[in-house]
């Protein structure tokens, strides 16, 4: 079992040297999409599972190759559920979906209570089959499609960066706004608060309340977090965790930032993303309509600054005069076109260095020209869910920015 070690994981930047990181290598989940459930399931499309897991492996490969430690959740999961504290939360999660009814759901439990701990979590991330079911009985079984899941799948839980986020020291577990994705943070919850690795990690947030996802929160700089309100997480989430942040001490300003409510700009990070202590990558389309709400902490209370440009709301709370921006694309279309093809979505593994799927040839190429260095992956397959680099990847641990 992986054990827990005199480093501190806390994480105070897009942009400091990543040291480690969570992601969770595409399997079987993926195999259950088909085009009967892929929109349910939240993928435009059926992915490759082969050639996704070799786009993933070389994206693990490159943050190696830049001295990054990768966990992998399967992994974690797997020996998390040796805990049996763990493993009754995460079964319990699974016996809460109400479309079982009295029976089945005794049948489920007595069938995952008799799974070795590999097992059992090979069924909480790819789900369970009718079929697959061991004595399956009872109207709601009977009754259910041959092809349908007594347990659903968890294909989005590639993107790692949504169910959990760290502030500073502390874990936000998040509060998942979709059905199809709220189970994953029973997984992720129980790996922060049972695995020997994260002993002793306080929650800043969990997921019983407002919906608050991980990829509307952006780490700007030391003290600084903005959070994106739109398709995904509501205007309380962003004030919740605002009063649970600012109330610890964990940074001195909240940016609470509004995006449209759409599929192409469903997180903060679709948009735009830090790619130097200075630096933003941002989507030109929506560039001059993001504003942003400053929100402190001031005798006890949330304090909240008149609206006012998302650009320079951000340098003020970082101390700087201007933040420089870099633009999707080279003119409206190309940069459509990149920005749903997860241009935006950039994982900073360092300052002025950033991993980027590698068809995204006019993003790329201004990144570059403005002093960051890109390291390309391919992502034909694994971005089918709407996700890059920064979506599947969940920093636990990155050197303290020098601002």
């Amino acid at each position: 079992m992986t054990t827990s070690s005199t480093r501190v994981d806390a994480v105070d930047s897009e942009v400091g040297r990543l040291r480690t990181v969570l992601l969770h290598r595409p399997g079987a989940e993926l195999q259950r999409l088909t085009p009967r459930n892929n929109d349910t399931l939240l993928f435009d499309g059926i992915p490759w599972v082969g050639r996704a897991q070799e786009e993933h492996d070389a994206f693990a490969d490159v943050l190696r190759g830049h001295q990054v430690e990768v966990l992998y959740l399967a992994d974690l999961l797997a020996e998390t559920l040796a805990v049996p504290q763990a493993r009754r939360a995460c079964i319990d999660a699974v016996l809460t979906d109400p479309r079982h009814g009295d029976t089945l759901r005794a049948v489920l439990r007595a069938h995952l209570d008799d799974l070795h701990p590999d097992d059992l979590a090979q069924v909480l991330i790819a789900g369970l089959a009718h079929d697959e079911l061991r004595g399956g009985r009872g109207l709601v079984y009977d009754l259910m499609n041959r092809r349908d899941f007594v347990v659903d799948p968890l294909p989005n839980l590639l993107f790692t960066r949504d169910s959990a986020v760290w502030i500073a020291d502390q874990v936000a577990v998040t509060s998942l706004a979709m059905s199809a994705r709220r189970r994953e943070t029973s997984l992720t919850a129980a790996i922060y608060r049972h695995h020997p690795r994260f002993a002793g990690t306080e929650a800043v947030y969990g997921p019983d309340l407002e919906s608050l996802e991980g990829g509307d929160v952006l780490l700007l700089g030391p003290g600084v977090v903005a959070v994106g309100t739109g398709e995904r997480t509501t205007p309380a989430g962003v004030e919740r965790l605002a009063r649970n942040v600012l109330g610890q001490g964990l940074a001195h300003t909240v940016l609470a930032v509004p995006i449209a409510q759409d599929r192409a700009t469903m997180h903060l990070d679709t948009v735009c993303t830090m790619v130097d202590e200075d630096a933003i990558l941002v989507y030109p389309n929506v560039a001059d309509e993001l504003t942003a709400v400053a929100l402190r902490w001031a005798d006890g209370d949330l304090v909240g600054q008149p609206s006012e440009p998302f650009v320079d709301a951000a340098a003020t709370a970082l101390g700087i005069d201007a933040l420089r921006t870099i633009e999707t694309g080279l003119d409206p279309v190309t940069a459509e076109r990149e920005q749903w093809d997860d241009g935006n979505n950039t994982l900073a593994i360092g300052p002025r260095l950033a991993v980027a799927y590698e068809r995204n040839v006019e993003t790329n190429a201004r990144l570059e020209e403005s002093g960051i260095e890109v390291v390309r992956i391919p992502g034909s397959e694994l971005g089918s869910g709407r996700g890059g680099p920064r979506c599947m990847s969940c920093p636990v641990r990155r050197e303290t920015a020098r601002r």
